[in-house]
């Protein structure tokens, strides 16, 4: 038990279909968050990709022994991933604000989230080579910064986290939200991404269990749809009653009449 006297609905916000969320999905938003708290956790993929031509390169992109993709981050691209997601997080607020969800922006790094000790060898120019590469899995959440869990207010998090010897780190937004789901005794995890559904042999599927969702995420998903399985089985295991995936409004999503619903059994 977490002790949380107003369970939230955590929502991840794909970073590559933020922009396109449009008025009427905010709306739907703020009168869901006029009932429940919220905890909205942000991606920040096509942000970083306007900032600097840089990051739509390859070599942006590192590869682990197991096969796992993980973004190459440096010092200087964690201080990029702040500059892009103090923007968006003030455009994230004043749509809150604006419809009347008082909000406020935290980085998981300032005692919310924290992470272990990352990979360290990484395939590049066809050799295992070791590298500093600030990512690491996701440990544990605190949720002691979230104060205000109520009705009426929002909390939008930036999944940094730090790391036991104090750094800064990058870690996966849709692990990040599965984890704050968990330690917050959220009943829902809503991962609002630019694909209707989780399709399996081109059909779109409406619900799946955990154990089949698990299956398929190890012989058939690709990219992120794989890692937003991960995330789904990571919060179901945490407590999560179940994990909705799609691009609709939160409300539509909630009420299962789109979108994919991972519950676990």
């Amino acid at each position: 038990m977490t002790g949380i006297q107003h369970p939230p609905t955590v929502v991840k916000l794909g970073g590559s279909c933020l922009a396109d969320l449009d008025g009427s999905w905010w709306d739907d938003l703020a009168r869901h968050g006029q009932e429940r708290p919220l905890v909205l956790v942000h991606g920040w993929s096509k942000p970083l990709k306007a900032l600097s031509p840089r990051y739509s390169e390859p070599s942006a992109i590192l590869r682990d022994r197991y096969g796992n993709q993980s973004r190459w981050t440096t010092p200087e691209v964690i201080a990029d991933i702040k500059t892009v997601s103090a923007e968006l997080g003030e455009e994230v607020l004043r749509r809150l604000e604006q419809r009347g969800i008082t909000a406020e922006r935290l980085l998981g790094s300032d005692g919310l989230v924290g992470a272990g000790e990352g990979e360290r060898w990484w395939w590049k120019d066809k050799q295992l080579v070791e590298l500093e590469n600030l990512v690491g899995p996701i440990t544990g959440v605190d949720p002691a910064p979230l104060v205000k869990l109520q009705p009426g207010h929002a909390y939008l998090v930036t999944p940094l986290a730090r790391n036991s010897a104090g750094q800064e780190v990058n870690t996966d937004a849709d692990r990040a939200a599965a984890a704050l789901a968990g330690a917050t005794g959220a009943t829902d995890l809503i991962l609002v991404t630019d694909v209707a559904h989780l399709l399996i042999d081109g059909e779109p599927v409406r619900e799946i269990t955990a154990k089949a969702a698990a299956e398929f995420r190890d012989k058939g998903a690709t990219g992120g749809m794989r890692k937003k399985l991960r995330a789904a089985g990571e919060a179901l295991e945490r407590g999560v009653e179940r994990v909705v995936i799609g691009s609709a409004p939160v409300s539509d999503l909630i009420a299962a009449r789109t979108g994919t619903v991972i519950t676990r059994t």
